[in-house]
């Protein structure tokens, strides 16, 4: 069997968003997923691998490398790749760049949790946070929800003045209870422990999007943002790992989570005036269908 590889520009040059959120939309309607991920550590160095096998879609293994140290040498600090396995005999497929992959799961992930809860005319869109999962969620934003204005904050204004040098029509806030209450769609990506949104500051009919908590210790949303809204997630087994959840079911905040990926029937705004909360926990079960999706599309165009 040959071993197909697939680099970040190869894979970057067959993608579209709106096909990407539909194949993930697609893979949840496959049997549920088996996921284990194995954590190893040498001092400050790390060694993630998170597996997943779904029935009639293969196996993907993707392994992730943390080494600190390496930025006083000029290396990237983070590295990997994900592994592709034939469902039906198990043999290794492909090979695929771990950024890719992670790149366009992140973001596909919550612009499909989007299309299904956020209101379809929304137009003022608020990112907040500045880093590399903010720009890919511009893009992804954009092709979803056309037509849409951006803004940005973030605690530095000037990594936020950055981002919106780089995008034509991007404008920065200062004050963010202002543009949460300003947004149509709020969507954060930070590394915060403690809350940077506050549910007084949503209006009706706003869609929340939570992507950075992803440890026990993390949180972007306040309680009150949690009992305001009616909150979904992409898988309740992994988003419930997170501070996000697990804090705010402690202190009560979080009663009830509505639905996730799995359930697709609950899986929808109610009314144009609720709140809609969505929770991007992540979890190698979309690894998985994001890398399936990118092999087809890659094998597509070189015909």
């Amino acid at each position: 069997m040959t071993i197909e590889i697939v680099s970040f520009a190869e894979g970057e040059a067959v993608l579209d968003w709106l096909p990407l959120a539909r194949a993930i939309e697609a893979g949840h309607r496959l049997p549920p997923p088996l996921i284990e991920d194995v954590i190893l550590r040498r001092g400050s160095d790390t060694l993630l691998n998170r597996s997943a096998w779904i029935d009639g879609l293969g196996i993907a293994v993707k392994a992730a490398t943390v080494f600190p140290g390496n930025a006083k040498h000029g290396k990237p600090t983070i590295g990997g790749a994900v592994n592709l396995l034939s469902d039906e005999d198990g043999g290794i497929e492909a090979i695929l760049d771990f950024q890719l992959v992670t790149k366009w799961k992140t973001a596909g992930d919550s612009l499909l949790g989007a299309l299904r809860l956020a209101r379809p005319d929304s137009r003022e869109i608020l990112v907040v946070g500045a880093g590399a999962v903010a720009r890919t969620l511009l893009d992804a934003y954009s092709a979803g929800f056309p037509g849409a204005r951006f803004t940005v904050w973030s605690r530095s204004r000037a990594t936020a003045e950055a981002l919106a040098a780089e995008r034509s029509g991007v404008a920065v806030a200062d004050d963010l209870a202002a543009a949460v209450g300003a947004a149509d769609i709020v969507t954060s990506a930070t590394m915060a422990t403690d809350p940077v949104i506050r549910g007084e500051w949503l209006r009706p009919g706003t869609h929340l999007d939570l992507i950075g908590a992803y440890r026990p210790d993390m949180r972007e949303a306040d309680d009150e943002a949690i009992a305001r809204a009616r909150v979904f997630c992409d898988s309740r087994k992994t988003a419930g790992e997170t501070g996000e959840f697990l804090r705010a079911e402690a202190s009560g905040a979080l009663r009830e989570v509505v639905a996730d990926f799995y359930e697709p029937d609950a899986m929808r705004r109610g009314d144009a005036d609720e709140i809609t909360l969505f929770k991007n926990g992540g979890g190698a079960h979309l690894d998985l269908m994001v890398s399936r999706h990118i092999l087809t599309a890659w094998r597509a165009a070189r015909g």
